[in-house]
């Protein structure tokens, strides 16, 4: 597997979420900025889900979703974008798993496998969380993720409890 792509363009998959200050709104807003991001184009996005605190639980409920791209940036370069953005909408990393204004998680990234510092692709706990698997397997059921199993395979192996559609709030 070649270790960066060279203006090829790739499917990324970004997870999105928020449990402070308005958390549907940042997401939205989220996506927004997806949308205008360079050399890349929004495909689709997911439902709006709620979902109980992973981590840290004594916190308020995530709103979460995911969105796939197609985009010509490199790994390292749409990692760099995400974090912008979140620290545009006031993002501040003080706590692990803890209560954020918005959080993006580069999910995957083509068929590739990344293990660097601040960036491991597909994220490493991807098929432990049932909040990243179900808007992943609502928008690409098929998806094969490096390494791991189909999104549905995933999906059928953790405990969904919990996990509530927000469809009437989602884009």
């Amino acid at each position: 597997m070649p270790e960066q792509p060279v203006a090829d363009i790739q499917r990324a998959f970004v997870g999105l979420g928020a449990n402070i200050g308005e958390p549907v709104a940042q997401l939205k807003s989220a996506l927004s900025e997806l949308a205008r991001l360079p050399e890349s184009s929004l495909l689709r996005v997911s439902s709006f889900y709620r979902s109980p605190p992973w981590g840290i639980e004594a916190q308020p409920p995530f709103v979460n979703a995911v969105a796939e791209l197609a985009t010509s940036l490199s790994p390292e370069q749409l990692m760099a974008s995400l974090l912008s953005i979140e620290h545009a909408a006031g993002r501040e990393r003080s706590m692990r798993w803890g209560p954020r204004v918005l959080d993006l998680d580069l999910l995957v990234f083509g068929d590739f496998i990344i293990d660097r510092p601040g960036l491991r692709v597909p994220h490493p706990y991807l098929h432990q969380r049932a909040f990243v698997l179900v808007p992943l397997a609502e928008i690409a059921p098929d998806l094969m993720v490096p390494g791991l199993s189909s999104a549905v395979a995933l999906l059928q192996a953790v405990d969904c409890a919990g996990i509530k559609s927000l469809a009437a709030l989602s884009p």
